[in-house]
């Protein structure tokens, strides 16, 4: 019996997640592609994608282009780029998009599709904090994406290396089919590769509600950690930032509830999980520290738009989210 060819999965983004993907999935079980430029492109070409993971260090061959158009189309695209590189990137993405491709978007936050498609929330279009032309949406068929929400723990210390820290929890839905329709057959599959990687791969039949799970500690910790300099149990141990905490997530949760959403987590037990972790440094955190673009409109900017745009108010969020922005601002000036 001839085997079946491995699925081709195009990697877009080769920081420390697009490698935790791209390097376990290129250990045979996709035919991994990455786009890629300057000393990533040059050392996955040389060494392959290293993963550090468990005590052990792999290099998995791959194929790494800086040009999409040397490609062909792809069964799998994940986007692991920063939300606001997303739109720059677009040009890489969509050649590699045919009428079969599932587009993964491993984003931190609110993505762009959240209030795309057919679904029950009480409004539609681009939300402007992270599609604020529309292009994205243009670009990106609803009917390809596959909302993705990723929880595990890593680090990329030299280029072309990722290092796994902690955590394999993947969660997949399909943005364009109803809350609660059973899953599909595609959404099945994808959740069987991944699961045959080594993923903690899920269905899920809400993918909102795991985003905004998600989100209601992203949202506070991260600005928080930035405006600090403070890991996570440094800020949840003093007093007026775990008030503060309390009243961020009360505001998150109630924009949810007015769009349907109930995370099913009450703001001390969320707080609860992230001190059990100990000293946590946020990637907003480290972003700053590293000088490099900070992931703020889609991580806090679109909870604020999207309470201002439903008239749930948004106080002590707006109050976070202008700090953030001046702060971010002074370190993008550094």
């Amino acid at each position: 019996m001839t085997p079946q060819p491995l699925l081709k999965l195009c990697v877009v983004g080769a920081g420390a997640i697009g490698g935790f993907f791209g390097a376990r999935m290129a250990q045979g079980f996709a035919d991994v592609s990455v786009i890629a430029r300057g000393a990533t492109l040059q050392a996955l070409q040389r060494d392959g994608w290293v993963l550090e993971s468990g005590g052990q260090r792999t290099a998995s061959p791959v194929r790494a282009v800086a040009d999409a158009s040397r490609l062909p189309v792809q069964d799998i695209v994940l986007i692991a780029v920063k939300a606001p590189a997303l739109p720059s990137v677009l040009a890489q993405i969509t050649p590699l998009i045919g009428p079969q491709t599932l587009v993964l978007p491993a984003l931190n936050g609110v993505p762009w599709w959240f209030a795309l498609g057919p679904h029950a929330l009480p409004f539609s279009g681009a939300l402007q904090s992270t599609d604020p032309s529309g292009a994205i949406g243009h670009a990106i068929p609803i009917g390809s994406v596959i909302g993705t929400v990723v929880y595990p723990a890593c680090s990329s210390p030299t280029p072309g290396v990722t290092r796994h820290n902690s955590g394999s929890k993947v969660v997949f839905g399909d943005p364009a089919t109803p809350a609660g329709a059973p899953a599909s057959a595609r959404l099945a599959s994808l959740v069987a590769l991944f699961r045959g990687a080594g993923f903690d791969a899920e269905a899920s039949t809400d993918i909102r509600t795991e985003v905004w799970k998600k989100l209601l500690g992203n949202a506070c910790f991260n600005p928080v950690s930035m405006l600090t300099g403070a890991a996570t149990d440094v800020m949840i141990d003093d007093p007026g930032i775990h008030a503060l905490f309390v009243l961020m997530m009360q505001e998150t949760l109630a924009v949810g509830a007015r769009l349907g959403i109930d995370p099913g987590i009450e703001p001390a037990a969320r707080i609860a999980v992230s001190r059990k972790l100990g000293n946590v440094k946020t990637s907003m955190l480290q972003d700053a520290e590293a000088g490099r673009t900070i992931e703020l409109d889609a991580i806090l900017g679109a909870v604020s738009e999207l309470g201002h745009r439903l008239g749930v108010p948004t106080g002590t969020l707006d109050t976070v989210l202008a700090l953030a922005r001046l702060r971010a601002h002074a370190h993008s000036d550094c």
